[in-house]
This record gives structure tokens, sequence and C-alpha cells, in this order.
């Protein structure tokens, strides 16, 4: 196997404007990617041009600029299709978030759930992976099943096989935690539960930042993940789905670009993905994605990922020197996230203090109630990086850390 090259973090980092922000009279050191990535000059520049020389509505329109903001538009899902390795760009739906795919899929593919019929979730999940299916349930009398966690975050495999069942029809769950950076093992999720004859959808939305993602090699049945956390603009993402799955579900929406025709009497549907898009897309959102997604590819999904692993095993080995700290998610394989609690702190003083050293962190449950109950806590300090991350970056958190607690204690 070729060596996997190292990547040029500083480099990188000269690509970010944002960066170079003060806070104050300190350097911005940006800890929150988690929850929103920072945007390279590239896609800055997409946008800017987008909307100061290619604007126009999309489809239909035969003047030049709609046949332009058409084709910029479809090249980004062609995009996301190689970003994905999906099988074709008809698997690609456009939509805001990772949020509204799950959404999708309940309310569409959910149509057909019958009361009795199982839901399986993590325990780690995202709120945006739990309230919909919680939502579906009330509509249809399914019921939702909780797959549970280990000590340290890990997913309980073994457990996991003994909830499934022959009621069992779909599992959702999440690729990689954005509360305590758990993998969990997806492959062979996907086989225990296609071998019980369900489907499986997976919360991409913090694995596609991190490393290589390849639909057709994990098996699932959909994907979703979120422009904002992958380089890309706020209000765009992707849900991907086997195409004989999207063929046969319902519309999710009505209006404009979904339908081929209309009358009083009955409409008909558009092809896909067509079906599930309608009214007037985010264009401008998608062509920054697809720039994003380019640019990403171009750094190298591998390199990035060895890149960020060092970064977080740097950051692990340091925050275990700051007294009173105990890491919240200790699975060995973990990605981006390094979420702590400092005995007799309160998370939200520790971010405000940090902030007025130009340190970015996030604090509270980051929208995954029922993991922090999991742990018997409320919330966490959640420190996650990016491919711009240095080690220098963790270096200064645990300084501001230990700056912190000797004005708190």
């Amino acid at each position: 196997m070729a060596a996997i090259e190292a990547l040029d973090i500083q480099g990188v980092r000269e690509q970010f404007p944002i960066l170079r922000k003060q806070v104050g009279d300190k350097p911005l050191v940006y800890l929150d990617t988690a929850a929103s990535a920072q945007k390279p000059q590239a896609v800055i520049d997409a946008l800017h041009t987008y909307y100061t020389s290619e604007h126009a509505n999309v489809h239909r329109g035969v003047h030049h600029l709609s046949a332009l903001a058409t084709q910029r538009y479809e090249a980004a899902r062609e995009q996301a299709a190689a970003f994905l390795h999906a099988p074709s760009p008809r698997e690609v739906v456009f939509v805001r978030g990772t949020s509204e795919a799950v959404n999708l899929v309940a309310s569409s593919w959910g149509q057909q759930l019958q009361p009795g019929d199982e839901i399986v979730v993590s325990a780690i999940e995202h709120h945006s992976n739990i309230v919909p299916w919680q939502l579906l349930a009330q509509r249809t009398g399914a019921v939702l099943r909780v797959a549970p966690v280990r000590d340290d975050a890990s997913f309980d495999l073994d457990a996991f096989e003994a909830l499934l069942g022959p009621r069992t029809r779909l599992v959702s769950v999440v690729h990689v935690s954005n509360a305590f950076g758990t993998v969990l093992p997806v492959k062979r999720i996907v086989e225990l539960a296609h071998a019980a004859g369900a489907l499986v959808m997976l919360d991409g939305a913090q694995a596609t930042v991190h490393g290589p993602v390849d639909v057709a090699a994990l098996g699932c049945d959909f994907y979703a993940f979120s422009g904002h956390k992958v380089y890309g603009p706020t209000g765009i993402g992707v849900l991907w789905g086997r195409e004989a799955l999207l063929d046969r579900m319902p519309p999710y929406q009505g209006g404009g670009e979904m339908i081929s025709s209309v009358s009083f009497e009955g409409s008909t549907w558009a092809e896909l993905p067509a079906k599930f898009e309608a009214g007037t897309p985010h264009i401008a959102g998608a062509v920054g994605l697809g720039v994003a997604l380019r640019w990403l590819m171009d750094l190298g999904r591998e390199t990035v990922a060895a890149s960020e692993a060092s970064v977080l095993a740097h950051g692990t080995q340091r925050l275990s020197e700051v007294d009173g700290l105990r890491l919240v998610g200790t699975a060995p394989d973990k990605q981006g996230v390094l979420s702590f609690v400092m005995e007799g702190i309160h998370p939200q003083d520790l971010a405000t203090l940090l902030d007025e050293q130009g340190i970015a962190v996030r604090t509270g449950h980051h929208c995954a109630e029922p993991g922090m109950r999991r742990f018997g806590i409320d919330g966490t300090v959640r420190a996650s990086i990016g491919v711009y991350t240095t080690t220098g970056d963790l270096d200064a958190l645990v300084d501001g850390l230990q700056r912190a607690a000797r004005l708190l204690r």
C-alpha cells in the first residue's frame, strides 16, 4: 500500500480567511467544527461568482444564465455522487441538511409502517435522528427501540443484534457521534440489519468531514450529510438513497419541479431526483457544496483522516494532563471530537473563560440529551477538530483550561 502523504496544515489554514480573525486581542482558536466547519476561499469565491455572474433559476429555462445555473447545479449533484461513491447522481437528493434528509425518509418511506413495526436507533443519536422517528411512531403505531452503548460510548454490537427481530423495519444510526466522537461499526450494523430483513439509514453529518465514505461498500440503504459540516454553505445537504427505494417512495413535498403533469383531477411525479426537490432549490448552496466536496477530495480523504487522527491523539494525551478533567467518550475508534467535564466547574463557565482567550468550543448536550443522560451528566465541553486544526490549537486549549481552573477553583 502506498504511503499516505502528510497534510500541509499551514498551507490549508492559509485558505481560510476567518482563521486570521482576532477575538479581542487574541488569535482565534477554532475548535467548533462539529457544529459547523469554516469555509475555504474556494467556496467563498464560488458563491461570489455564482451570485455576480451565473445566477438564474434552474431547469426548463432556455436562456444562457438558466442553462449555466442548471449546469452548475447538476454538476454539484454529480460531485456529491462521486464524493459518496454512489452508483448514480439520480440517487442524490439535495435537501437543507441531515435533519431534513431524515425527515424526508421518515415522512415518505415511513408511510408504509404498521402498528408494531420497529425502528432501531442508538443511545447516542443526535436529536435529528430521534425526533422524526418518534413522530413517525406516533402516526403509525410503530415502536422505537434503542441500542445501548458501553461506558466508553462504544456501540454494543451484541446488544444491538439481540434487538433485531421479525418486526424490525429500519435501523437508523449515526456513523460518527457528534457528542462523543464514537465511530460506529456501520458496515457490520448494515450486515446484521439486512440479515434481519431491515433497511439501514446512516447519519453521516460528522463522518463525511473526517474521512472517506463509500455507500456502495457500506451497503446501506440511505445516507445523509450536511454541507456546512464539510466546508460548504449552510442550508444545503444530501440524502443518498438506493434508486429502487427512492423510486417507490411517495413525494415528500408538493410544488413546482417535482411534477410531471398537473390537472385538477390529479398529478403525476417527475423522475428522480426531481420528485423530492419541490420548488426553487438552494442553487448557490449546491454550487458551493460541489466546490467544497471537490476541494476536500483534492486534499486526499485518507491524508485528511491521518492528519486529524494525529491531532486528535495529541489532544487526548494533553487533556489527560489536566487535573480534574474527565473525557466522556473514550471508544477505541473515534473521530473529530474531544468531549469532557471538569470537576467542580460548570461547562458554561469554562467556555466563557476560554472565549476570552480566543478559544471557541461548544458546551451543553450537543443535541444528544439521551446520550448525556446515559452518562449521568447534563452536558460537556466539546472541542472538535477539522482539517485546519493544529496540535498547537489543542495546546492552547489545555493552557486555557488550566488558566480557567485557577480562576474558578
